[in-house]
């Protein structure tokens, strides 16, 4: 089984960027309007109408889950590649994982990484003007300023 996995990874990944693709963007628009251009002579039938609208209904389907599973391994690997730059370095590693949260404890944790952000920007900000009142004070004592 895990060569029928690796084959749908292959044809998930690759139909997934040729989607995305100009050249498939124009043709979807060619054959919509040889589509509209036929609809004369059918008499803009019901059967006409109804291959644009099964044609475009199971592409649809289809590229919806196709389309998620992709986004679900990159979302994965992103996610992986984060976790090991946080293991790696002087980050929290309570962060690791953090993706198995509930909405409200992922809200929880944004709201304390931003209450330390800002406690963080106004230390900043005190130091910085410590920094130049010292730097001001040397100067005087110099006589330069």
């Amino acid at each position: 089984m895990p060569t029928f996995s690796k084959h749908f990874v292959q044809f998930s990944n690759f139909v997934a960027h040729a989607s995305g693709k100009q050249l498939t963007f124009a043709l979807a628009v060619f054959l919509t309007a040889v589509w509209g251009v036929t609809g004369p002579l059918f008499h803009y039938s019901d059967a006409w109408q109804l291959v644009i609208n099964t044609g475009t209904t199971i592409v649809t389907f289809l590229m919806v889950f196709l389309i998620q599973n992709t986004q679900n391994r990159d979302g994965a690997a992103i996610q992986t590649k984060l976790d090991e730059l946080i293991r790696a370095s002087a980050a929290q590693n309570v962060y690791i994982g953090i993706e198995h949260l509930t909405d409200e404890e992922l809200d929880e944790l944004r709201a304390k990484c931003e209450a330390r952000a800002r406690s963080e920007r106004s230390g900043d900000e005190a130091a910085r003007r410590a920094q130049e009142k010292a730097a001001a004070a040397a100067d005087r004592a110099a006589g330069i300023g």
